[in-house]
């Protein structure tokens, strides 16, 4: 079989699973993986051909069994509530009927305690119980000789899967909280950002535009009475719309920026989802776009490499002035030992020299990781209260406007 025929085979079954998937399951993040890997465990079902001196198995019942169990099993991650007890009860229902034709029927009461796992605490213990108690019941009335041994040991397996369903549960909607927060704090710095547009446009720009309104009207009506001065008037214009065009140049330049306080609150939230105790300070400093932007990509790649490599359980960062220069300094408490650069460090010291900047990292084994980064200090540029120029437009002439009669 070539590899063209083996990707086309891989595709049909893919494709056929995503159609069984739509039809039998609800649209659920994690729904087919929890419906389909458990059914793995039907194997144990026929255990009894691997041991020749097991009691013998009447397979067809097992059939009959298994048949009956996979309707059940698919309906249970559409119902809730008390619903769901029912479904879970009918599953484990399944092992004292199929037990005298399957030793292993017990099988179907860890598939029920598991079917009701993700239940209110009270309803799945209650399954739990309840589960067992049928298993029991029938072992005791098939008077088998290892009636307690083997219900001690479904109980065992069952709360033990209990206990593991439940905890996956739990870290999947703490898993599945971060997401959304994550989510909310970018579509907040969205927000944020297209207002401080919005504001920037209309404190900024407004009042420029205004003033070329007024002057161009000024030197409409010079043209004819005194062209010099209109002359004038018509360079001034020609200034005020370049240090318009340079506002907006810097605006986009602002919404492109990476925000390094919001790039601070997301690597709490993805250091915090693999248990790491992030801690950070970062006063205001007033950065400079460009600062900024490359110190919150070394920040998120700090914390990437941490969640890859690390294995720490804290993390510190400090954001600081140090004289002439802004320090970002990032350590952890994990294994350390890193020595080579990955893509991601090579990019993140390719920024910091395009700013003439000094990135070090100091990383033992056994004693943790330390990133330093230092970068000249470089305020965002000064903007006129009046038009938004920078210094050199601020030090031109202030445009003169006359009144004419």
């Amino acid at each position: 079989m070539t590899v063209f025929d083996r990707r086309t085979m891989l595709d049909r079954l893919r494709a056929g699973k995503h159609w069984l998937d739509a039809r039998l399951l609800p649209p659920n993040p994690g729904a087919a993986e929890g419906a389909w890997i458990p059914l793995v465990y039907l194997g144990f079902l026929f255990m009894p051909t691997v041991f020749p001196k097991m009691p013998a198995v009447d397979f067809s019942m097992t059939f009959v069994a298994i048949g009956a169990f996979l309707p059940l099993h698919f309906l249970s991650f559409w119902l809730r509530g008390w619903r769901r007890v029912g479904i879970a009860l009918a599953i484990a229902a399944l092992a004292p009927a199929l037990l005298p034709a399957n030793p292993f029927a017990n099988t179907f009461t860890i598939y029920g305690v598991v079917s009701a796992a993700e239940l209110p605490l009270p309803r799945a213990l209650l399954v739990l119980l309840l589960s067992i108690a049928m298993l029991l019941g029938a072992l005791m009335y098939s008077e088998t000789q290892a009636a307690l041994f083997v219900t001690l040991l479904t109980l065992l397996v069952s709360s033990n899967a209990f206990v593991a369903v439940r905890f996956y549960a739990a870290n999947a909607r703490k898993q599945a909280a971060l997401r959304l927060s994550q989510e909310e704090i970018e579509r907040l710095a969205k927000v944020a950002e297209r207002e401080r547009i919005g504001r920037d446009l209309h404190d900024l720009l407004g009042h420029t535009l205004s003033v070329i309104t007024i002057k161009a009207e000024l030197a409409n009506k010079l043209a004819t009475r005194d062209p010099a001065a209109a002359q004038i008037e018509m360079a001034d214009v020609e200034r005020i719309a370049r240090e318009a065009l340079g506002q907006v140049r810097r605006a986009v330049s602002g919404m492109r920026a990476v925000g390094l306080r919001a790039e601070f609150a997301n690597a709490r939230l993805a250091l915090g989802a693999v248990a790491v105790d992030f801690e950070y300070r970062a006063p205001d400093l007033n950065l400079h776009p460009e600062i900024e932007t490359v110190l919150a990509l070394a920040l998120r790649e700090a914390a990437t490499n941490i969640i890859r490599h690390a294995d720490a359980r804290r993390c510190d960062a400090d954001l600081l002035r140090e004289g002439a220069n802004v320090v970002l300094a990032v350590t952890d408490d994990g294994v350390g030992g890193a020595r080579a650069d990955g893509n991601g460090l090579s990019g993140m010291r390719e920024r910091v020299a395009a700013l003439d900047g000094c990135l070090s990292i100091e990383s033992l084994a056994g004693q943790g990781t330390r990133l330093r980064i230092a970068l000249p200090y470089r305020p965002p540029a000064p903007v006129d209260p009046e038009l938004g120029a920078d210094d050199d437009a601020a030090r031109a002439p202030a445009p003169r406007l006359r009144a004419v009669n």
